[in-house]
């Protein structure tokens, strides 16, 4: 494949350091930049530098080069008309560095888009790649915060982000993660005409699906999330408080009230930060992998996770979000469905010939080498 931009190079702006990748947003950008290092693109990665999260060196054996910049956080950056997640990732340093060549830039997240209309960069290329509507991301982690001041800074920064988004008219190319998020941005940005579904990039190479039956059904996800912790918590008052089958959630950084739920649940199992390794095992060996959303923006990688390594995948029509791959998914949209179908599928045995209706699907739309020639086709 011929790649016509200057020296099949391309700058990747990140809106964090994506190793580990250990969240949604940033599996997307760590296995893509595997997955254009391994088509020859010459990547340079600019990255703002999140608390918790160190200086990643395994970056330089995918990138040629990879700039880290400060997050400008705090309460000057709170007071801006402009969203925090957008005002505090603004770098000047990252503007001179971007302007040192003529190379494509690829924007991560509307996070990371505040220099997407700099005046410095108008004849550039510039790709955005999109990861969820924000504003709505946003308002729905206002309408399930319990905590006062977090309802408050959600509701503001969904306000924001609604009016922020229409600085995406710079953008030369949108690339987005579901059907139903391609459809909202092709409503709003008409005079943009090269706007693509482009489906989240992945660790899954392999299937590794078990036959049988499991013991337990499996909620994971990363429960520090409002919207996670909500999912967890409906799951347990709601759903297994009236079932005899065991539920185990398991994700990081789970809340107190969480925990306190977990405690005097019987039926109920609190894995809190398991390793990647242990995570995989437990989606494995599950009888139901339980994934409900109440939020229809992006595409949950946990789905894709689910589908590559597990037996029965039991969803809400949000989890879905125009991904296409509701035939795949046993679907349930109240508790009381939930546990019906539970009972039901308890009393089932995983055939490992379904994994090739999957396979099928999976590979034809969400195979990184599919989609990095994709991603490159569309850009060239």
């Amino acid at each position: 494949m011929k790649i016509i931009f200057p020296n099949n190079s391309l700058h990747i702006v990140a809106f964090d350091i994506p190793y580990p990748p250990n969240y949604g947003g940033v599996i997307d950008v760590y296995y893509k930049l595997i997955s254009l290092h391994k088509k020859g693109i010459n990547i340079i990665l600019h990255c703002f530098e999140y608390p918790g999260r160190d200086r990643a060196p395994i970056l330089e054996k995918y990138c040629s080069k990879v700039y880290y910049y400060e997050r400008k956080l705090g309460f000057l950056s709170g007071l801006s008309m402009k969203p925090y997640i957008v005002k505090s990732r603004r770098s000047e340093e990252m503007i001179k560095n971007l302007l040192k060549d003529d190379y494509p830039i690829l924007f991560e997240g509307l996070h990371s888009c505040y220099a997407i209309s700099d005046k410095r960069l108008k004849n550039r290329v510039k790709i955005y790649r999109e990861s969820n509507i924000e504003h709505k991301y946003y308002y729905n982690l206002y309408k399930v915060e319990k905590n006062i001041f977090k309802k408050i800074y959600f509701l503001s920064e969904g306000l924001k982000l609604r009016v922020y988004q229409y600085i995406l008219k710079h953008a030369s190319i949108m690339l987005v993660v579901s059907q139903h998020d391609t459809d909202y941005l092709k409503k709003n940005f008409k005079k943009n005409s090269k706007i693509y579904f482009l489906p989240s990039f992945h660790a899954n190479n392999t299937f590794d699906v078990k036959p049988g039956k499991g013991k337990y059904a499996l909620y994971h996800g990363n429960i520090e999330v409002p919207e996670n912790a909500y999912a967890a918590s409906f799951l347990i008052n709601e759903v297994f408080k009236y079932l005899d089958f065991k539920l185990i959630i398991a994700g990081s950084n789970p809340p107190q009230n969480i925990v306190k739920l977990v405690d005097k649940t019987e039926n109920v199992e609190l894995i809190s930060n398991p390793p990647d390794e242990k995570m995989f095992e437990l989606i494995r060996e599950a009888h139901i992998n339980v994934l409900v959303t109440f939020q229809a923006t992006g595409l949950k990688l946990k789905l894709l996770n689910v589908l590559y390594n597990g037996r029965f995948c039991l969803v809400n029509n949000e989890m879905l979000n125009g991904t296409g791959l509701d035939d795949l998914c046993f679907k349930s949209n109240s508790a009381d469905e939930l546990i019906e179908r539970i009972k039901k599928l308890f009393l089932m045995e995983f055939d490992v010939s379904q994994v090739e209706k999957r396979k099928e699907k999976l590979q034809k739309h969400y195979s990184n080498s599919v989609n990095v020639a994709r991603l490159l086709s569309l850009i060239s």
